[in-house]
């Protein structure tokens, strides 16, 4: 029986991709999943998730990795739910071999009505376990979480090798929010490797040209 496992990394992050990931698995293969130490990306450290990723490819049926840029998540006429839906459909679709039973991480608040959706659409009928925290629960999603994990983050450091430290992309990330606005301050726009549509840009420009503001009129007060 052929498992399928499919996850995401970097639906959060102001800079850099999406990146969805699938693979599937032999059920026979489970147990050198688990031997290897396949689990959770989040809960690895980068060193040893660029050591399982080798090791997954090699031992996985299929697997398909989809890279989505910043401008792709900007012209979106969907929510992000929606998006992710439509990009784990191409995705699964993608498979060369299809999985008889499929694991997926729920980015829906209602899991079931998350792997209906996805169920309408699939070029295959395959049982589908649509659930939170998937990533933590079934070795399919946990090896497909990590190949997305690791894309995106030699993604991002490529991007550091273009643009310096911008820290892991992430909103809430100081060190990415100094490098968004040093680089808005320096050319009066933000770089091409962000999502222009993330709130937290708006809130970046607003403060600068407040800040501006403020010295225009302190730098007129100050004058004889």
């Amino acid at each position: 029986m052929k498992l399928g496992g499919i996850d995401e990394a970097g639906r959060g992050p102001v800079v850099g991709p999406l990146v969805i990931a699938a693979v599937v698995v032999d059920k026979s293969k489970l147990s050198k999943l688990e031997t290897l130490g396949v689990k959770d990306s989040k809960k690895l450290s980068p060193k040893k998730r660029e050591e399982l990723f080798k090791e997954i490819i090699r031992l996985v049926d299929d697997y398909f990795i989809l890279k989505i840029s910043p401008e792709e998540i900007d012209n979106r006429e969907c929510t992000m739910n929606e998006f992710e839906v439509e990009n784990f459909i191409k995705v699964l679709n993608s498979l060369n071999l299809k999985p008889d039973v499929l694991y997926i991480d729920a980015a829906d608040v209602k899991e079931e009505r998350f792997g209906e959706v996805i169920r309408k659409r699939l070029s295959f009928s395959p049982k589908i376990v649509a659930e939170h925290k998937a990533d933590s629960k079934y070795l399919p999603v946990a090896a497909a979480s990590i190949l997305a994990k690791v894309t995106r983050d030699r993604a991002i450091e490529k991007l550091k090798e273009a643009y310096g430290e911008i820290g892991s992309g992430y909103p809430s990330d100081p060190i990415t929010r100094r490098f968004l606005e040093e680089y808005y301050k320096k050319h009066g726009v933000f770089p091409p490797i962000v999502r222009k549509s993330w709130k937290t840009l708006e809130k970046i420009e607003e403060k600068l040209k407040n800040k501006e503001a403020q010295s225009t009129i302190l730098d007129f007060l100050k004058r004889p």
